[in-house]
């Protein structure tokens, strides 16, 4: 990891150093525009109010009820002190202001919402499976509908990047999008997807349920390369440093190099992985279905520590943030599911609290404050007491 000059940062604390020299403009610490968050990994290198320290001081700050029954499954956006999140049994986005919890707009869509946003210039794009079966652009300000896509079904979370919406489709296509008007730039026919594409140096990594992980030009849709796991890929990839990182519902983690697909390590869990990894400081966090959060190096795939929460982990994926791993609980039976804040470095608990329902939304972190849905049909905010350090 390179360091800051004290003379650099003197001159702009908006830096912040980062795993792999990477260097941000820390103003985006009050972002999370999308379900990768930042380069293709769930990580905020620029969180700096809420620590190893002091996690465990969390409080709720607000909850919004969705309608009963009505289930927050994605991982909400926060941009520009607004929340969003979809509800996924009543069709609806939500906005809401992230301060307090009141809401701005939301929107009814016609099919299920287990997407989680993705906002980039104004704009929120969502997608909707079941009946709908659309991806959808409304705008940020108001809700009002700009456009809407028909995908056949969209489980996935949108990723945009340069101008264009990359989504996968439940019945078999990875598709690319203009973002301003939803048009059809290309798209590439796979097994069908639930995995959410991630986009990195020109580069589109996406999962199928064929059980193949594939790598496709962003801008053409060529095949660059594939790589067969023994199971479906439902599981989300990151790309941190040259590798690609996903699970398998082979009960695996990979590392493939991002440029040929070649394997560099695998490890065996005791259950399907369809969590999307985070990856931050050399460490990759997942959760599997056998109940536990794994935290595996980088460089060689050896475990580092383990946690259980007691559920499977099929849905939550975790998010790194200065040194705390926040991560939901999973899928209960219809009883109470904490959502966790853990030592990154450890695995300890520092932190939880109990939702009624499954939690198998996936935390955002920004600013001090943890937004997570829960199956009992509530988006939460988490903070420290005012004035608390």
């Amino acid at each position: 990891m390179k360091r800051l000059s004290i003379s650099i940062l003197i001159l702009c604390t908006c830096f912040v150093p980062v795993a792999w020299g990477e260097q941000l403009t820390c103003p985006a610490h009050t972002q999370w525009a999308q379900f990768h968050r930042h380069n293709m990994h769930r990580f905020n290198p620029c969180e700096k109010v809420l620590n190893v320290h002091n996690v465990g001081s969390l409080q709720l700050k607000w909850s919004y009820a969705t309608g009963s029954g009505t289930l927050v499954e994605d991982s909400p956006a926060v941009v520009n002190g607004v929340v969003y999140a979809g509800s996924n049994w009543n069709y609806t986005v939500f906005a809401l202001k992230a301060s307090t919890g009141a809401k701005l707009w939301s929107y009814k869509t016609d099919g299920w919402l287990r997407s989680s946003p993705a906002v980039a210039n104004g704009v929120v794009y969502v997608g909707s499976s079941g009946a709908g079966r659309n991806v959808y652009a409304l705008k940020a300000a108001t809700g009002a509908k700009l456009w809407s896509y028909s995908t056949g079904g969209t489980s996935s979370s949108p990723t945009v990047a340069n101008g264009v919406v990359y989504v996968d489709s439940d019945y078999g296509d990875v598709s690319a999008l203009k973002a301003s008007t939803g048009a059809l730039l290309w798209s590439y026919a796979t097994g069908g997807a639930y995995s959410s594409p991630a986009v990195a140096n020109g580069v589109v990594y996406a999962g199928s349920r064929d059980g193949n992980l594939y790598a496709l030009d962003a801008s053409t849709s060529a095949l660059l390369w594939s790589y067969t796991t023994g199971g479906e890929v439902d599981s989300s990839p990151a790309v941190a440093n040259g590798v690609v990182y996903v699970g398998s519902n082979d009960d695996n983690v990979y590392a493939l190099d991002a440029s040929t697909g070649a394997l560099l390590w695998s490890y065996l869990t005791g259950g399907q992985v369809a969590s999307g990894p985070a990856v931050a400081n050399g460490v990759v966090y997942v959760g599997s279905n056998d109940g536990n959060v794994y935290a595996l190096n980088t460089s060689t795939g050896a475990l580092l520590w383990s946690f259980t929460t007691g559920y499977p982990l099929s849905g939550s994926s975790p998010a790194v943030a200065n040194g705390v791993v926040y991560v939901g609980g999973g899928a209960g039976s219809g009883g109470p599911v904490p959502v966790y804040a853990l030592d990154a470095s450890t695995g300890a608990e520092l932190w939880s609290y109990t939702a009624q329902q499954s939690v198998i939304s996936s935390p955002s972190v920004v600013n001090g404050v943890v937004y997570v849905g829960s199956d009992d049909s509530h988006v939460y905010a988490f903070a420290l007491k005012k004035g608390q350090k």
